[in-house]
């Protein structure tokens, strides 16, 4: 990866407010869109100790719209405990088949 690249991905992690937003994995030809995205909260011992960046989470969505499994693809683990509630927590669109989806959260402090 050049520096340019890690320059970038390093200024958008610390960013200074929590983005979140849906992406396909490339293993769903259609994505689904996010209906109601939970916000995840920043836990104490992340705000004391000014711990930031980026969780990946896969969620399993039934066709409901619902999430049925969770999974952390990558991320701090303090992060990535309130980053996975939030996963749950959302919901999508219905849509004719179970789908799979990657969530990512950034984190700031």
């Amino acid at each position: 990866m050049s520096f340019k690249k890690i320059a970038v991905l390093l200024a958008v992690a610390v960013s200074g407010a929590v983005v979140l937003h849906a992406q396909s994995t490339g293993t769903v030809v259609e994505k689904r869109r996010v209906k109601n995205l939970a916000q995840p909260t920043l836990p104490d011992f992340a705000k004391k100790f000014k711990l930031s960046g980026t969780v990946r989470i896969e969620v399993t969505i039934a066709p409901n719209g619902t999430v049925k499994n969770t999974r952390v693809l990558g991320g701090h683990p303090v992060l990535a405990a309130e980053a996975e509630k939030a996963a749950q927590k959302t919901t999508f669109e219905p849509g004719p088949k179970e789908t799979i989806e990657v969530i990512e959260f950034r984190f700031s402090s």
